[in-house]
């Protein structure tokens, strides 16, 4: 039994107008074969949440049981085999696969086909979709490292793409990135980034790119990193950057988040409106993405991803680039956090704002209603 029907299977043709109550494997899936397909998906395993710190697996996509990468590969072969393609079958599979399994499927894809899958998709498809897919079929580290490579190399720089990425991973995720732009683009990332910015903000991406935070609490600093925090701004006329940029950007998680508490006592109201009374810009938005991923980084993306669809159009590049980046990692959490600050479910909001087999990638992506 296979996830994906073949060409001409009844159900070929997905519903994915009634929503499916909130599971951790919930997908809309119709048919017998695909809800028996969504069942094998609820195997529970584990990854590395904010800044290293072990937990349980929360992502919405999870290792395919009785994975078989030479029969989605000849699976994937049938659906851009002939005239028209099932993207119907190309979807269903691939967002239902971890990248890692989606990488063997692209290698026996090679061995069977003598072509690679990417290119073999690129040419079957066209759109947001066939940008969706090629995300899906890129692992991890490159994907950001390339997203960040286009953030500094296009026209001017997309300070949003470094601001989440850098604020967001992991110190091993973050040392990976290194690794592979280097490899991928012949730069060091640090150079480029440094070539594209400027000012306190420059500091800060700096920082975060050493990886090196410490990893344990500091009782005795606590206080006086609270307490000098509040004097670098609201304390003093003016705005001493540098203080506000060392603090966030070298403190454990655990130890910023009790110098936040300890903030809140003596400056009266949260560190996020001192930092958007005090500072202005990317350093500003920098400084915030720091604090919301020290405090939550699933609340951190869903607000990324309601931003996303509810200003005066969608930003396909941003909705794309969170749902294929936490799909593994988080998204479970986000959906949470989604659905408790705006009062509407993660799914029902990319039903209203996206249509077509984007829509329903995305939306299998998303793995469920709540």
């Amino acid at each position: 039994m296979t996830l994906c029907p073949l060409r001409g299977s009844p159900s070929r043709h997905l519903s994915l107008e009634t929503p499916h109550p909130p599971q951790e494997s919930s997908r809309a899936y119709t048919g017998h074969q695909l809800n028996k397909a969504s069942q094998r998906r609820a195997q529970p395993h584990f990854c590395l949440h904010t800044f290293g710190k072990k937990m349980a697996y929360r992502g919405s996509v999870k290792p395919y049981v009785n994975f078989n990468a030479k029969h989605d590969a000849e699976i994937l072969h049938k659906a851009m085999k002939g005239i028209g393609t099932d993207e119907d079958a190309i979807l269903m599979l691939l967002t239902a696969r971890t990248n890692d399994q989606r990488q063997q499927i692209k290698a026996a894809y090679k061995k069977a086909y003598g072509k690679d899958l990417v290119s073999a998709l690129k040419s079957e498809l066209g759109g947001l979709f066939e940008d969706l897919i090629v995300a899906l079929m890129t692992p991890p580290i490159l994907y950001d490292a390339t997203l960040l490579n286009k953030a500094l190399k296009g026209a001017g720089t997309n300070d949003d793409v470094l601001i989440e990425i850098l604020a967001s991973r992991t110190a091993d995720e973050i040392k990976d990135i290194i690794k592979v732009y280097k490899k991928e683009f012949g730069n060091k990332l640090e150079k480029d980034i440094c070539g594209d910015t400027s000012g306190y903000y420059q500091k800060l991406l700096v920082i975060l790119l050493q990886a090196s935070r410490e990893e344990d609490v500091d009782e005795g600093k606590i206080e006086k990193d609270a307490k000098d925090l509040y004097a670098a701004g609201e304390g003093k006329f003016g705005t001493d950057e540098e203080k506000f940029i060392n603090i966030l950007g070298n403190r454990s998680t655990e130890h910023l988040l009790k110098v936040f508490a300890a903030y809140k006592k003596i400056a009266g109201c949260d560190i996020e409106e001192s930092v958007e009374g005090e500072t202005t810009g990317n350093l500003e938005n920098l400084l915030l993405a720091v604090v919301k991923c020290t405090k939550s980084v699933p609340a951190f993306f869903a607000d990324i991803l309601y931003h996303s669809m509810r200003r005066a159009g969608t930003d396909d590049d941003t909705l794309m680039r969170v749902m294929v980046s936490r799909s593994e990692q988080d998204m479970l959490d986000i959906r949470a956090a989604f659905k408790k600050k705006y009062g509407a479910s993660l799914y029902s909001t990319i039903q209203e704002d996206t249509t077509g087999d984007y829509q329903k990638a995305l939306l299998y992506l998303c793995g469920g209603q709540d």
